[in-house]
């Protein structure tokens, strides 16, 4: 006999206040219970650190990659993100190009909205860079985490869009 466990739901509530508009593609708040994982920024580096993308809407793509393998390894999903930080160096093109970035971020994180923070900034630590995302998520209560060493390959991502960083790599 097998016995599957139920499956985990989101621990996340959407908060938009009813009188304000709807916003569109970013919750006003979250809120919810569970294990917080905090992600630092992903840039759009490959496995080697580099950055080899040229352009917001790829940039943004790979940087996405990044932040979901992270979270996977945490135990997590994108409908755990309660919260997300955007940085780039430009938000006029930024704006210019947010129909083309919504699609990347659909096709990579799904119809899940989180409070989000867009910042412009003058520059980011890899030069290369022109788009940096951090977010926080909230596992469900009852979450198993992953032991240490869990591969991405295990969580059937894609490894090679992975951003994990070698001490070497990130010059520590």
């Amino acid at each position: 006999m097998t016995i599957v466990p139920p499956p985990m739901t989101t621990p996340l509530r959407e908060i938009n206040p009813p009188k304000w508009p709807s916003p569109r593609g970013y919750s006003h708040a979250m809120a919810g219970t569970g294990t917080f994982v905090f992600i630092g920024g992903q840039i759009a580096t490959d496995n080697a650190g580099r950055v080899t993308t040229v352009g917001l809407v790829p940039q943004a793509r790979q940087a996405l990659r990044n932040l979901r393998t992270v979270l996977a390894e945490a135990g997590g999903a994108p409908e755990h993100i309660a919260q997300m930080t955007w940085y780039v160096l430009d938000i006029d093109h930024y704006r210019a190009m947010l129909r083309e970035l919504g699609l990347v971020y659909r096709e990579i994180m799904g119809r899940h909205y989180p409070a989000m923070v867009l910042v412009e900034v003058t520059g980011l630590v890899e030069p290369a860079a022109i788009v940096e995302i951090a977010a926080t998520a909230i596992l469900p209560p009852g979450c198993p985490l992953p032991a240490d060493g869990r591969l991405a390959s295990e969580l059937n991502l894609d490894t090679q869009n992975s951003s994990w960083l070698t001490k070497e790599a990130r010059h520590e």
